[in-house]
């Protein structure tokens, strides 16, 4: 099978006994083709044991602030303020431009839960609206497309993903997913609903995604569960669950916190690259009438 994640064999790693693991890879995923997305793409995975999403946060923001800083000044495209003073040998290679735009890549990175940038950008309280069961005709309103059949956590997810994530350009870390949508993240203790995870978010587009990893063995096979039954309504096809990994949480897996950060989508933002493919040797193209195929 092609891969669609780095992760469950590095958890099975902390099972084993290691405290700090990581793996830069290639991972495929049947997305199709847009200018941020190519069925093949390079990510980097960490894990460490005994520690949660705020350490990952962390790490992220280290990462991706000395990655912006080792990138050679040439390299950096495009008009904007920012970019015209690193030309003139000014200002700080954490300010730069991307698609024209200054962004600003100095730390500390702000963090919203979802639920408030979405009270933000959509004046209504999510939180409120799923307890009082009036978040989907909120979301309808909002002009948010649902599908038949999907959970409210699936649908808070849908408000987020359709209004608000678009709307973010200097790097921001969204915290506090659904666990409808995180079937590996550790619920929150103050409310069930939600998981301790992260996404970061740059130029409108996740750059990482993170979380306190989920080590209760019945609670994941449960997700598991629920997740291949909604795979097999949605798309017709019944996927086998990864009994290895249940069986290595079930070994015993200490607390951890697990980091992904797609390595292409980070070089598009640090060299200003408009799409996937111009940071990738050999991008999936559409040929002229034909079905996909690498160029």
């Amino acid at each position: 099978y092609l891969r669609i994640a780095i992760e469950l064999h590095l958890k099975r790693l902390l099972v084993g006994g290691y405290r700090r693991v990581y793996e830069i890879g290639r991972v495929f995923r049947n997305e199709g083709l847009s200018p941020r997305h190519n069925p093949e793409f390079t990510m980097l995975e960490a894990y460490e044991a005994y520690a949660d999403y705020n350490d990952m946060r962390e790490l992220t923001e280290a990462i991706v602030v000395e990655a912006a800083r080792a990138v050679p000044l040439a390299e950096v495209g495009g008009g904007g303020e920012a970019s015209a003073e690193l030309a003139r040998g000014e200002g700080s290679p954490l300010r730069r431009s991307y698609g024209g735009r200054d962004l600003d890549l100095t730390p500390p990175f702000p963090a919203k839960t979802m639920a408030r940038l979405i009270e933000e950008v959509c004046g209504f309280d999510p939180v409120r609206a799923w307890d009082d069961g009036s978040l989907e005709p909120r979301a309808r309103q909002a002009g948010v497309e649902i599908e038949p059949g999907q959970g409210l956590g699936t649908v808070f997810n849908e408000v987020y993903e359709q209004k608000v994530e678009r709307t973010l350009f200097d790097p921001t870390f969204v915290l506090d997913y659904p666990a409808e949508v995180s079937p590996l993240a550790r619920r929150r203790r103050d409310d069930p609903r939600f998981v301790e995870r992260f996404e970061l978010v740059v130029a409108g587009r996740e750059l990482a995604n993170a979380f306190s990893e989920l080590n209760d063995p019945v609670d994941q096979r449960a997700r598991f569960e629920e997740q291949a039954r909604r795979r097999e309504l949605d798309e017709g096809v019944g996927y086998p669950l990864d009994e290895d990994f249940l069986e290595a949480i079930e070994a015993g897996m200490p607390p951890a916190g697990g980091l992904g950060i797609g390595l292409d989508r980070l070089a598009m933002l640090l060299t200003d690259s408009p799409g996937i493919r111009d940071v990738l040797l050999f991008p999936t193209m559409r040929p002229q009438g034909g079905e996909e195929a690498e160029v």
